[in-house]
């Protein structure tokens, strides 16, 4: 959507045999341990005042935040893909133009104020980092998404694109956890995004009709790419947190939001509606509200939210509660639709919210 943080997490991480095991066993009771390896002393040891007591709390208020924070960020993404639906008069590159114009307006106001109460300006390094942040999570992620559907349809670069959750997870895993922690979230996750995945590749018209052009398999590696892109925008832009404590996340969040609208403006001259075509659509005043609802909701205060859990969380959960997204992304389809889900998608749904769970326990 990103020390090891995501896209998308932002938790830091980081004598004899005989004394390495019993260390070892010390932490998982939960006893701080110092860096030479003994029980630290005093406050961390427990002074019968409650102390170590205290700071697990504080340490679960934080995590508690961040964990709410990427659930909230989840809930605003998954309003994205049933935007352009309520938006018929715009095709799907025409909403995420507005969404991302939106995005940078909101975004330069803010700033604008803040700099007129005093507050520091981003430097030219600063600036240069937004800016390839903004290419990567935002408009070089949804051009290259928006390529691959044109070429290979909707249903394989979904399911490329479906895979970033697992991905975050797998390198961004904390480097003092053990991989059976992760197992049933990782498990369940993969699980699900497979169910519906399969979901979806069995209503594929472009598989059913046999269709392997070359231009499928470019659309293909274009969504591959899409895939990569934001995965390393969700690291990145972690990591970048991590070493900039100094930089608040709605700052941050509003200097990538700026160079964003610049580049869905290229993206729209590139694969846009007309401006004309686009003023006469049906509906052209409740398309453009969409537009700005989901710029200022899902772009800039979503981008806020998982700034605060990358700063807050570990990318292995960061990239865990990705998957968030997929699930609100049914649930509103659903509630539009006013359906129910099938069978299988409500197996899915249990999958993503067990690993989820699961996910969040073993970073306890």
């Amino acid at each position: 959507m990103p020390s090891t943080d995501t896209a998308t997490g932002g938790a830091p991480l980081d004598m004899t045999t005989k004394g390495q095991a019993t260390v070892h066993a010390v932490a998982q009771m939960g006893v701080p341990v110092g860096r030479s390896g003994g029980l630290r002393q005093g406050h961390d040891q427990g002074d019968g005042h409650g102390h170590p007591r205290s700071q697990q709390q504080r340490q679960r208020h934080v995590q508690g935040w961040g964990i709410a924070a990427g659930l909230a960020a989840g809930a605003l993404w998954g309003l994205v893909f049933v935007a352009p639906r309520m938006a018929p008069g715009f095709s799907p590159v025409d909403v995420a133009t507005g969404r991302f114009v939106a995005f940078g307006a909101a975004a330069l106001t803010f700033l604008l104020w803040r700099w007129w109460r005093g507050a520091a300006r981003p430097t030219r390094s600063q600036w240069l980092a937004a800016s390839g942040m903004s290419v990567l999570g935002f408009s070089g992620y949804y051009t290259s998404l928006a390529v691959a559907i044109a070429w290979a349809g909707t249903a394989v670069p979904a399911l490329i694109v479906g895979t970033i959750p697992i991905v975050v997870m797998l390198l961004g895993k904390p480097a003092g956890m053990l991989w059976r922690h992760l197992a049933l979230g990782l498990l369940a996750t993969a699980c699900g995004i497979a169910l519906m995945g399969w979901q979806t590749l069995s209503h594929a018209t472009e598989l059913q009709a046999g269709v392997f052009a070359r231009q499928f398999w470019q659309g293909s590696a274009m969504a591959v790419l899409s895939m990569v892109s934001w995965t390393v925008f969700a690291l990145w832009n972690a990591s970048w947190l991590k070493r900039n404590p100094q930089v608040s996340s709605f700052d941050w969040t509003s200097w990538i939001g700026i160079p964003t609208a610049l580049g869905a403006l290229l993206l729209w001259a590139l694969m846009g509606t007309p401006f004309g075509d686009l003023m006469v659509a049906p509906n052209v005043a409740w398309s453009l509200a969409i537009c700005a609802f989901t710029g200022v909701g899902s772009a800039w205060v979503a981008g806020w939210l998982w700034n605060v859990a990358s700063k807050r969380l570990s990318a292995s959960l960061c990239g865990q509660l990705i998957v968030s997204e997929t699930l609100f992304a049914l649930v509103f389809g659903f509630v539009w639709d006013g359906g129910w889900p099938n069978v299988f998608e409500w197996l899915a749904a249990v999958l993503f919210v067990t690993g989820i769970v699961a996910s969040i326990r073993a970073h306890r």
